[in-house]
Protein backbone atom coordinates (compact mmCIF):
# COMPACT_ATOMS: atom_id res chain seq x y z
CA UNK A 1 0.00 0.00 0.00
CA UNK A 2 1.19 3.36 -1.52
CA UNK A 3 1.30 6.68 0.89
CA UNK A 4 2.15 9.75 -1.25
CA UNK A 5 2.97 12.77 0.70
CA UNK A 6 3.82 16.60 0.34
CA UNK A 7 6.11 18.89 2.63
CA UNK A 8 5.20 21.97 3.93
CA UNK A 9 7.06 24.85 4.52
CA UNK A 10 10.86 25.46 4.95
CA UNK A 11 11.42 22.55 2.33
CA UNK A 12 12.36 24.90 -0.12
CA UNK A 13 15.71 25.96 -1.86
CA UNK A 14 16.94 28.47 -4.22
CA UNK A 15 16.54 26.95 -7.96
CA UNK A 16 14.65 23.83 -6.41
CA UNK A 17 12.30 23.82 -9.79
CA UNK A 18 15.04 24.38 -12.48
CA UNK A 19 15.26 20.71 -13.52
CA UNK A 20 11.38 20.23 -13.43
CA UNK A 21 10.62 22.64 -15.58
CA UNK A 22 12.84 20.78 -18.70
CA UNK A 23 10.28 18.22 -18.74
CA UNK A 24 7.81 18.21 -21.71
CA UNK A 25 4.90 21.06 -21.02
CA UNK A 26 6.13 21.88 -17.53
CA UNK A 27 7.05 25.63 -18.15
CA UNK A 28 4.00 25.96 -20.16
CA UNK A 29 2.28 24.47 -17.62
CA UNK A 30 4.02 26.38 -14.33
CA UNK A 31 3.43 29.23 -16.80
CA UNK A 32 -0.25 29.01 -16.81
CA UNK A 33 -0.86 28.48 -12.87
CA UNK A 34 1.23 31.59 -12.97
CA UNK A 35 -0.78 33.93 -14.50
CA UNK A 36 -3.65 31.99 -12.69
CA UNK A 37 -3.16 33.58 -9.35
CA UNK A 38 -0.78 36.47 -10.65
CA UNK A 39 2.64 35.24 -9.13
CA UNK A 40 5.43 34.25 -11.44
CA UNK A 41 6.24 30.74 -9.92
CA UNK A 42 8.73 30.52 -12.35
CA UNK A 43 11.01 32.96 -11.64
CA UNK A 44 10.83 32.15 -7.78
CA UNK A 45 11.46 28.56 -8.64
CA UNK A 46 14.35 28.99 -10.62
CA UNK A 47 16.01 32.49 -10.13
CA UNK A 48 15.36 33.70 -6.33
CA UNK A 49 17.23 33.95 -3.43
CA UNK A 50 16.81 32.17 -0.04
CA UNK A 51 15.20 34.93 1.29
CA UNK A 52 12.40 36.10 -1.89
CA UNK A 53 10.91 32.28 -1.41
CA UNK A 54 11.63 32.44 2.53
CA UNK A 55 8.70 35.09 2.03
CA UNK A 56 5.13 32.91 3.09
CA UNK A 57 3.09 34.31 0.50
CA UNK A 58 5.46 33.39 -2.06
CA UNK A 59 6.85 29.98 -0.57
CA UNK A 60 3.25 28.35 -0.25
CA UNK A 61 1.97 28.35 -4.15
CA UNK A 62 5.76 27.63 -5.19
CA UNK A 63 5.07 24.49 -2.72
CA UNK A 64 2.14 23.41 -4.20
CA UNK A 65 2.66 23.71 -7.65
CA UNK A 66 6.36 21.72 -7.12
CA UNK A 67 4.40 18.72 -5.60
CA UNK A 68 1.17 19.30 -8.13
CA UNK A 69 3.94 19.06 -11.07
CA UNK A 70 6.12 16.58 -9.91
CA UNK A 71 3.66 14.07 -9.03
CA UNK A 72 2.24 14.59 -12.70
CA UNK A 73 5.43 13.57 -14.01
CA UNK A 74 5.39 10.03 -12.61
CA UNK A 75 2.64 9.77 -14.44
CA UNK A 76 -1.09 7.75 -14.01
CA UNK A 77 -0.41 6.61 -10.38
CA UNK A 78 -2.85 6.43 -8.21
CA UNK A 79 -2.14 6.27 -4.16
CA UNK A 80 -3.59 4.27 -1.71
CA UNK A 81 -3.26 7.06 0.52
CA UNK A 82 -2.02 10.73 0.54
CA UNK A 83 -1.70 13.32 3.16
CA UNK A 84 0.64 16.40 3.36
CA UNK A 85 2.08 18.34 5.52
CA UNK A 86 0.70 22.41 6.57
CA UNK A 87 0.40 23.59 3.38
CA UNK A 88 1.09 20.19 1.18
CA UNK A 89 -2.37 19.39 2.90
CA UNK A 90 -3.64 21.83 -0.37
CA UNK A 91 -0.94 19.46 -2.55
CA UNK A 92 -2.76 16.46 -0.99
CA UNK A 93 -6.08 17.53 -1.45
CA UNK A 94 -5.30 17.83 -5.17
CA UNK A 95 -4.08 14.45 -5.36
CA UNK A 96 -7.08 13.02 -4.20
CA UNK A 97 -9.42 14.45 -6.46
CA UNK A 98 -10.63 16.94 -3.80
CA UNK A 99 -9.55 19.80 -5.89
CA UNK A 100 -8.76 20.57 -9.24
CA UNK A 101 -4.73 22.02 -9.52
CA UNK A 102 -6.08 25.65 -10.44
CA UNK A 103 -8.16 25.74 -7.55
CA UNK A 104 -5.80 24.25 -4.88
CA UNK A 105 -3.07 27.22 -6.41
CA UNK A 106 -5.65 29.88 -5.71
CA UNK A 107 -6.42 28.52 -2.35
CA UNK A 108 -2.75 28.20 -1.57
CA UNK A 109 -2.30 31.80 -2.74
CA UNK A 110 -4.89 33.22 -0.77
CA UNK A 111 -3.17 31.02 2.25
CA UNK A 112 0.17 32.54 1.72
CA UNK A 113 -1.30 35.78 1.36
CA UNK A 114 -3.14 35.82 4.44
CA UNK A 115 -0.60 34.15 6.25
CA UNK A 116 2.19 36.46 5.50
CA UNK A 117 -0.19 39.43 6.45
CA UNK A 118 -0.46 37.66 10.22
CA UNK A 119 2.65 37.38 10.67
CA UNK A 120 3.58 40.79 10.09
CA UNK A 121 0.98 42.08 13.22
CA UNK A 122 4.12 40.24 15.57
CA UNK A 123 7.13 39.39 15.27
CA UNK A 124 6.87 35.69 15.17
CA UNK A 125 8.71 32.34 14.65
CA UNK A 126 9.20 28.60 14.85
CA UNK A 127 12.14 26.27 16.21
CA UNK A 128 12.09 22.73 15.68
CA UNK A 129 13.81 20.72 19.14
CA UNK A 130 14.94 17.15 18.32
CA UNK A 131 15.01 14.79 20.85
CA UNK A 132 13.24 14.32 24.71
CA UNK A 133 10.14 13.57 25.89
CA UNK A 134 7.43 14.90 24.09
CA UNK A 135 4.90 15.35 27.08
CA UNK A 136 8.00 17.30 28.97
CA UNK A 137 8.50 19.16 26.09
CA UNK A 138 5.20 20.14 25.81
CA UNK A 139 4.81 21.22 29.48
CA UNK A 140 8.22 23.64 28.72
CA UNK A 141 6.95 24.95 25.81
CA UNK A 142 3.54 25.68 27.75
CA UNK A 143 5.51 27.04 30.50
CA UNK A 144 7.30 29.30 28.10
CA UNK A 145 3.84 30.37 25.99
CA UNK A 146 5.07 28.49 23.00
CA UNK A 147 2.91 26.53 20.93
CA UNK A 148 4.00 22.64 19.92
CA UNK A 149 2.83 24.30 16.73
CA UNK A 150 3.93 20.87 14.83
CA UNK A 151 4.11 17.25 16.72
CA UNK A 152 5.95 15.49 14.11
CA UNK A 153 7.23 12.13 15.53
CA UNK A 154 10.33 10.47 15.72
CA UNK A 155 11.16 12.96 18.08
CA UNK A 156 10.78 16.37 16.68
CA UNK A 157 8.13 18.92 18.03
CA UNK A 158 8.34 22.41 16.32
CA UNK A 159 7.85 25.32 18.84
CA UNK A 160 6.13 28.50 17.77
CA UNK A 161 5.43 31.76 19.47
CA UNK A 162 7.32 35.30 19.77
CA UNK A 163 10.83 35.85 18.94
CA UNK A 164 11.13 36.76 23.03
CA UNK A 165 9.82 33.51 23.53
CA UNK A 166 11.86 31.43 21.24
CA UNK A 167 14.97 33.33 22.62
CA UNK A 168 14.39 32.18 26.25
CA UNK A 169 13.53 28.32 24.65
CA UNK A 170 17.20 28.48 22.93
CA UNK A 171 18.43 29.69 26.37
CA UNK A 172 16.27 27.18 28.47
CA UNK A 173 16.02 23.88 26.50
CA UNK A 174 13.18 21.03 27.69
CA UNK A 175 14.75 18.20 29.88
CA UNK A 176 16.34 15.62 27.19
CA UNK A 177 15.61 18.09 23.79
CA UNK A 178 19.44 17.85 22.25
CA UNK A 179 18.96 20.56 19.92
CA UNK A 180 17.21 23.36 19.10
CA UNK A 181 17.17 24.90 15.87
CA UNK A 182 15.40 27.86 13.91
CA UNK A 183 13.47 27.66 10.77
CA UNK A 184 13.56 29.18 8.11
CA UNK A 185 10.05 30.51 8.18
CA UNK A 186 8.47 34.07 8.81
CA UNK A 187 5.58 33.22 11.63
CA UNK A 188 4.32 31.32 14.22
CA UNK A 189 2.00 28.68 11.84
CA UNK A 190 -0.67 26.73 13.39
CA UNK A 191 -0.67 29.15 16.77
CA UNK A 192 -3.57 31.63 17.86
CA UNK A 193 -0.95 34.30 15.94
CA UNK A 194 -2.83 33.22 12.40
CA UNK A 195 -6.45 33.24 13.27
CA UNK A 196 -7.22 36.80 11.38
CA UNK A 197 -5.67 33.96 8.36
CA UNK A 198 -8.52 31.68 8.76
CA UNK A 199 -11.45 34.47 8.46
CA UNK A 200 -9.91 35.24 4.85
CA UNK A 201 -9.84 31.30 4.51
CA UNK A 202 -13.32 30.92 5.54
CA UNK A 203 -14.44 33.34 2.79
CA UNK A 204 -12.49 32.42 -0.29
CA UNK A 205 -13.56 28.48 0.43
CA UNK A 206 -17.25 29.53 -0.11
CA UNK A 207 -16.16 29.84 -3.60
CA UNK A 208 -15.23 26.48 -3.93
CA UNK A 209 -17.03 23.20 -5.32
CA UNK A 210 -15.07 20.21 -3.67
CA UNK A 211 -15.55 16.68 -4.74
CA UNK A 212 -15.30 13.92 -2.10
CA UNK A 213 -11.51 12.27 -1.99
CA UNK A 214 -11.20 9.50 -4.59
CA UNK A 215 -8.62 7.58 -2.25
CA UNK A 216 -8.05 7.89 1.71
CA UNK A 217 -7.03 11.06 2.47
CA UNK A 218 -5.18 11.77 5.97
CA UNK A 219 -5.89 14.69 8.08
CA UNK A 220 -3.46 16.92 10.17
CA UNK A 221 -6.05 17.88 12.92
CA UNK A 222 -6.13 14.63 14.34
CA UNK A 223 -4.64 11.65 11.75
CA UNK A 224 -8.71 10.75 10.94
CA UNK A 225 -9.41 9.39 7.42
CA UNK A 226 -11.99 12.28 5.81
CA UNK A 227 -14.66 10.86 3.50
CA UNK A 228 -16.29 14.64 2.58
CA UNK A 229 -15.19 17.15 0.34
CA UNK A 230 -16.30 19.73 1.90
CA UNK A 231 -15.01 18.45 5.41
CA UNK A 232 -11.49 18.39 3.66
CA UNK A 233 -11.76 21.87 3.04
CA UNK A 234 -13.06 22.79 6.64
CA UNK A 235 -10.20 21.25 8.30
CA UNK A 236 -7.72 23.12 5.51
CA UNK A 237 -8.70 26.20 6.85
CA UNK A 238 -9.24 25.82 10.78
CA UNK A 239 -5.63 23.88 10.24
CA UNK A 240 -3.90 27.31 10.29
CA UNK A 241 -4.76 28.03 13.56
CA UNK A 242 -4.18 25.08 14.98
CA UNK A 243 -1.39 22.39 15.55
CA UNK A 244 -0.16 19.89 13.35
CA UNK A 245 -0.31 16.78 14.15
CA UNK A 246 1.91 14.61 11.96
CA UNK A 247 2.80 11.93 14.57
CA UNK A 248 -1.02 11.12 14.15
CA UNK A 249 -1.36 11.19 10.49
CA UNK A 250 1.73 8.45 10.67
CA UNK A 251 0.12 5.89 13.16
CA UNK A 252 -2.76 6.24 10.69
CA UNK A 253 -0.31 4.98 7.72
CA UNK A 254 0.37 2.17 10.20
CA UNK A 255 -2.89 1.24 11.26
CA UNK A 256 -4.08 1.69 7.09
CA UNK A 257 -0.82 -0.71 6.42
CA UNK A 258 0.94 1.49 4.74
CA UNK A 259 4.61 -0.80 2.96
CA UNK A 260 5.49 2.80 0.99
CA UNK A 261 6.11 5.84 0.90
CA UNK A 262 6.56 8.55 -1.88
CA UNK A 263 7.18 12.49 -1.22
CA UNK A 264 6.86 15.11 -4.32
CA UNK A 265 9.02 17.54 -4.79
CA UNK A 266 10.69 19.14 -2.18
CA UNK A 267 11.27 16.16 -1.21
CA UNK A 268 13.41 15.10 2.13
CA UNK A 269 11.71 15.89 5.59
CA UNK A 270 9.08 14.04 5.53
CA UNK A 271 11.10 11.02 4.10
CA UNK A 272 13.74 11.81 6.82
CA UNK A 273 10.96 11.69 9.24
CA UNK A 274 9.20 8.21 7.89
CA UNK A 275 13.01 6.60 7.88
CA UNK A 276 13.05 7.20 11.97
CA UNK A 277 9.55 6.21 12.98
CA UNK A 278 7.81 4.00 10.42
CA UNK A 279 10.12 1.05 10.54
CA UNK A 280 9.53 -1.21 7.57
CA UNK A 281 7.77 1.42 5.23
CA UNK A 282 10.21 1.88 1.86
CA UNK A 283 10.19 5.52 1.47
CA UNK A 284 11.35 7.80 -1.17
CA UNK A 285 12.08 11.48 -1.90
CA UNK A 286 11.23 13.26 -5.19
CA UNK A 287 14.27 16.06 -5.21
CA UNK A 288 15.26 16.15 -9.03
CA UNK A 289 13.41 14.27 -12.23
CA UNK A 290 16.83 11.91 -11.77
CA UNK A 291 14.37 10.00 -8.71
CA UNK A 292 11.28 9.51 -11.18
CA UNK A 293 12.21 5.99 -12.35
CA UNK A 294 13.02 4.73 -8.35
CA UNK A 295 9.94 6.45 -7.23
CA UNK A 296 8.22 4.79 -10.12
CA UNK A 297 9.48 1.55 -9.72
CA UNK A 298 8.51 1.88 -5.98
CA UNK A 299 4.99 2.71 -6.70
CA UNK A 300 4.83 -0.67 -9.29
CA UNK A 301 5.73 -2.45 -6.76
CA UNK A 302 3.51 -0.85 -3.87
CA UNK A 303 0.62 1.25 -4.88
CA UNK A 304 -3.05 -0.71 -5.18
CA UNK A 305 -2.83 -2.94 -2.68
CA UNK A 306 -6.21 -1.90 -1.00
CA UNK A 307 -8.06 -2.28 -4.58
Amino acid sequence: MLVLVAPGQGAQTPGFLTPWLDLPGAADRVGAWSEAIGLDLVHYGTKADAEEIRDTAVAQPLLVAAGLLSATALGEVVPDVVAGHSVGEITAAAFAGVLDDTAALRLVRTRGLAMAEASAVTRTGMSALLGGDPEVTTRHLEKLGLTPANVNGAGQIVAAGTMEQLAALAEDKPEGVRRVVPLQVAGAFHTHHMAPAVAKLEEAAQGLAPADPRVTYVSNKDGLTVATGADVVTRLVGQVANPVRWDLCMETFQRLGVTALVEVCPGGTLTGIAKRALPGVKALALKTPDDLDAARALIAEHAGAAS
